[in-house]
C-alpha cells in the first residue's frame, strides 16, 4: 500500500517510494541537490541506484558522505562548503540518524554566515538565521529510530568541548519525507533492535513529560503500540515489509511527538554517545527503566494508561517496566551501562554535569539536579533499578 501523508510535513509512505526521489526534487524546484549519507551507506546499492535514478531523470546530483556515526560540527562545515562549491540547490538527506542530522544542517548551514553552534536550541537562537537562505530539505530515512526525518533540530557533536549540541530552526523540518521500507530490509538485526529501541524512547518520554499537549499525547502512544506490535517482528524476520513500514512509521511518530519534552533518557545517553561513541539507541535502551523507575512517583498513572491502551494483562507501572525489561532480553541488549562501556572511561562527574545541561533534562517529569544524574549513572552501572 502506498499513501501520502501532510502531518507534520508531506510524506510519501510505501514500497519502492524511493523511485519517486526525482519528483519530489523537480516538486521543489531542485536542479542539483546534494545527496548526504554516511560513507558505509554511500557505497551501497540503494544508494547507488536512487543516484543513477536521479540521473536518468535529469537530476544532476552530488554526493557527500564524510559523515561518522555520533555527527561532529566539522562534518557539517564540509559538507556545506562542498554544497556550495558545486552550486547545489537542495538537499537530499538519506541514511540513518547521522546522515539525515548532518543534511538537514547542511542545508541551513550553507546559507549562513554565523558558527552553527550560534543556534543551539537555547532561548531564541534560531532568529538568527536568514531563513531566506535555507535550502530545501528531502529526507529518506534508511532506519526507524530517530525520526528525524519529522523533526525540526540535528543533533551535532561538538568536538572541542565533547558535548553534543542540539541545533534548532523550523526549516530543519524537511519539505518531503520518503518512508520506503524496502530502504530497511537489509538492516541487521541488532541495528534493526538498536533503532526501535530509539523510537521507543521518543514515544516514551514524549508521553510523559509533563505540559500540555494532547495531539503530541496521542501520537506518542499509537507509536507505542505499533512498536509493541511490529519490534520484534522486524528484528526476527527483516524481510516483512509490513512489520519495516510499521516500524518507519513509529520512528516518525516519536520525532513528531517529542516536540512535547523527552526527558532524562536523552540527557543520560547523549553524554555516553559524545565521549564514548556508544550508539545512542542502544543507550536509550540501557537508561530506560532506570530512568522510568527514578520517575514512578509522577508518571504511574500515565504509565497505567498505556498499559491499558496496550491491553497487558498486567496494568501497573511494574507490569510495563517488566515489559520493557523482557523486550531488552528478547532483543538480546544490555541490562547495565558497565556491560558497554570500561570503567576507567567512566567520568561520573564529567557526565553528570554534561547530562543536567542537556536540553532534554528540561523534559523530565522531575526537576532533576546534578546529584540526581549522578544517582541515575551509578544505578545504571550496577544494574539496580529504583524501589
Amino acid at each position: 500500500m502506498k499513501s501520502n501523508w501532510n502531518y507534520p510535513t508531506t510524506m510519501w509512505v510505501g514500497k519502492d517510494r524511493v523511485n519517486d526521489l526525482s519528483i519530489a526534487c523537480k516538486t521543489l524546484n531542485i536542479n542539483k541537490p546534494l545527496l548526504v549519507t554516511d560513507s558505509g551507506l554511500a557505497k551501497s546499492k540503494i544508494v547507488t541506484d536512487a543516484i543513477n535514478n536521479l540521473k536518468d531523470n535529469g537530476i544532476l546530483v552530488e554526493l557527500y558522505s564524510n559523515v561518522v556515526g555520533n555527527p561532529t560540527g566539522a562534518n557539517v562545515t564540509e559538507g556545506a562548503d562542498y554544497y556550495n562549491k558545486n552550486s547545489c540547490d537542495g538537499v537530499i538527506a538519506f541514511g540513518g540518524g547521522s546522515g539525515l542530522d548532518v543534511g538537514k544542517a547542511i542545508a541551513f548551514m550553507s546559507g549562513q554566515t554565523l558558527s552553527i553552534w550560534d543556534f543551539e536550541d537555547v532561548g531564541d537562537n534560531w532568529t538568527k538565521a536568514n531563513s531566506e537562505k535555507i535550502a530545501p530539505i528531502i529526507a529518506v530515512p534508511t532506519t526507524a529510530g530517530t525520526g528525524s526525518e519529522t523533526g525540526r533540530a540535528s543533533v551535532i557533536l561538538n568536538e572541542e568541548t565533547g558535548v553534543k549540541n542540539i541545533i534548532f530552526h523550523p526549516k530543519f523540518l524537511p519539505s518531503i519525507v520518503i518512508l520506503d521500507p524496502i530502504l530497511t530490509v537489509g538492516l541487521p538485526p541488532k541495528i534493526t533492535a538498536a533503532t526501535g529501541m530509539d523510537a521507543l524512547a521518543h514515544n516514551l518520554e514524549a508521553y510523559c513529560a509533563p505540559g500540555y499537549h494532547p495531539m503530541a499525547d496521542g501520537i506518542a502512544l499509537e507509536g507505542i503500540r505499533i512498536i509493541n506490535d511490529w519490534l520484534l517482528e522486524a528484528v526476527k524476520n527483516g524481510s516483512n515489509i509490513e512489520a519495516r513500514q510499521n516500524m518507519l512509521t513509529a520512528a516518525s511518530m516519536g520525532s513528531t511527538a517529542f516536540q512535547k519534552g523527552l526527558g532524562a533518557i536523552h540527557s543520560l545517553s547523549h553524554p555516553v554517545n559524545a565521549l564514548n561513541n556508544i550508539h545512542h539507541g542502544l543507550s536509550n535502551a540501557i537508561f530506560m527503566p532506570y530512568v522510568l523507575t527514578f520517575n514512578k512517583d509522577v508518571i504511574e498513572k500515565k504509565i497505567i494508561k498505556i498499559c491499558d491502551y496496550l491491553e497487558f494483562q498486567d496494568r501497573s507501572f511494574n507490569g510495563f517496566v517488566n515489559w520493557i525489561l523482557d523486550l531488552r532480553k528478547k532483543l538480546d541488549m544490555p541490562h547495565k551501562l558497565s556491560e558497554v562501556i570500561d570503567e576507567k572511561n567512566f567520568d561520573l562527574n564529567r557526565l553528570s554535569k554534561m547530562a543536567l545541561a542537556d536540553p532534554s533534562t528540561g523534559g523530565n517529569p522531575k526537576k532533576l539536579t546534578e546529584n540526581d544524574m549522578k544517582i541515575m549513572y551509578q544505578h545504571s552501572m550496577t544494574g539496580e533499578l529504583f524501589k
